[in-house]
């Protein structure tokens, strides 16, 4: 597992803990629009520092009692096969574990859930379903996204999110979005930031203006327990 950053702390990342994210390097999609594109690829050709799992886990031990959870976000970290095994070492400090997922392997967050290894899933939805492929840049299996949705919904802890992005995602597309997750605990959402995408042409458009997307929020927060949006 390639570990490319650390964030030492963050009261945002898991809702009402004190936490540290994990960033695993590699992932099976390639959206325009990504901001982490260095964890996009596993490969070594751009010089960035990679974390060794024991690094990680002496740090961990050493904030036991100041920190209440753990993010483990990508990249896409269910692409990791040994992703079980880390989480254990980390379940054994007694930290909450939040995973953050694209929903492409169902079977690693079932395996997850049923052993109990996580306390919290986000997971991203990138487009209605009929668009996925255009949105992504990559092929995909819908049936595992709708099979993910629904294993993230049995969770008592847990969020969906989509990043909204003027030009390839409009009011009709989210809320297609929203009726596919419909009944969930939380919908976010999430602001596009023009900012060290993945496809350098998308640093220069424009976000939705915050009048649109509240009106978008607001014709659908009657799904959810929580509907909100994040910039």
């Amino acid at each position: 597992m390639q570990i490319k950053g650390l964030q030492k702390l963050t009261l945002i990342d898991y809702p009402d803990k004190v936490a540290a994210t994990i960033f695993v390097s590699g992932c099976n999609f390639k959206c325009s629009y990504c901001h982490n594109p260095e964890l996009v690829t596993a490969s070594k050709e751009k010089k960035t520092r990679e974390y060794k799992e024991n690094e990680i886990l002496d740090f961990l031990k050493e904030r036991v009692g100041f920190l209440d959870g753990v993010c483990i976000t990508g990249g896409e970290p269910t692409l990791n096969k040994n992703l079980p095994e880390f989480i254990k070492k980390i379940r054994k400090m007694k930290y909450n574990v939040k995973l953050d997922t694209n929903g492409t392997n169902p079977n690693m967050l079932e395996k997850l859930v049923k052993e109990k290894l996580v306390d919290y899933i986000a997971m991203d939805i990138k487009a209605p379903l009929d668009k996925y492929k255009e949105i992504i840049k990559s092929e995909v299996d819908i049936d595992n996204i709708k099979k993910s949705i629904e294993i993230v919904k049995k969770m008592k802890n847990h969020e969906f999110r989509t990043t909204v992005v003027q030009g390839l995602l409009n009011k009709e597309d989210i809320t297609k979005i929203a009726y596919l997750i419909k009944g969930a605990n939380a919908f976010y959402l999430q602001q596009f930031k023009p900012l060290n995408c993945l496809d350098k042409s998308f640093d220069k458009k424009e976000p939705y203006p915050k009048e649109e997307i509240e009106k978008i929020r607001d014709s659908i927060k009657k799904l959810f327990d929580v509907c909100e949006i994040r910039s």
